[in-house]
């Protein structure tokens, strides 16, 4: 395992990113950095996507997931990418049916929103860190390829 090669710089997200910067690797398809990136997009979007759901919770799971996208991945998409999110798009569940199966068996709706923007609350300050860690190794602009 590459962890175990070097204990000290794998054992730190920000010295595998400074070690991939050093040897010019982290904008390579198959860096940490980069993997870093995208994971910080994805919980993007699931926060976009869970914030929308929380406040709209009538609004087609379709239209949440398309805003969600909009404001999160499609600038860093490349064409391919965003092809292939136009089908997925039409794979969504209705937003009852996702509710349903991210709440709790017996929560009610309230429940499952007051769960929801805990998480969220959680989750939001991670992401800035990600982000001003990204920031940092100028990593934040970089495109799908």
């Amino acid at each position: 395992m590459l962890c175990d090669s070097d204990p000290t710089t794998y054992s730190n997200l920000v010295e595998i990113l400074n070690k991939e910067a050093v040897e010019r690797c982290a904008k390579k398809g198959d860096s940490c950095s980069k993997a870093l990136l995208w994971l910080t997009r994805t919980l993007d979007f699931t926060a976009a996507l869970l914030e929308k759901l929380v406040a709209e919770p009538r609004e087609s799971m379709e239209q949440i997931v398309a805003n969600s996208y909009e404001t999160t991945l499609k600038p860093w998409h490349g064409w391919i990418s965003a092809s292939a999110y136009k089908v997925a798009l039409k794979l969504v569940p209705e937003t009852g049916t996702l509710i349903l199966l991210l709440m709790d068996k017996g929560d009610d709706i309230d429940s499952f929103k007051n769960d929801i923007q805990a998480f969220i609350s959680l989750l939001l300050p991670l992401l800035e860190d990600l982000h001003s860690t990204l920031s940092s190794f100028r990593l934040e602009k970089v495109k799908s390829t």
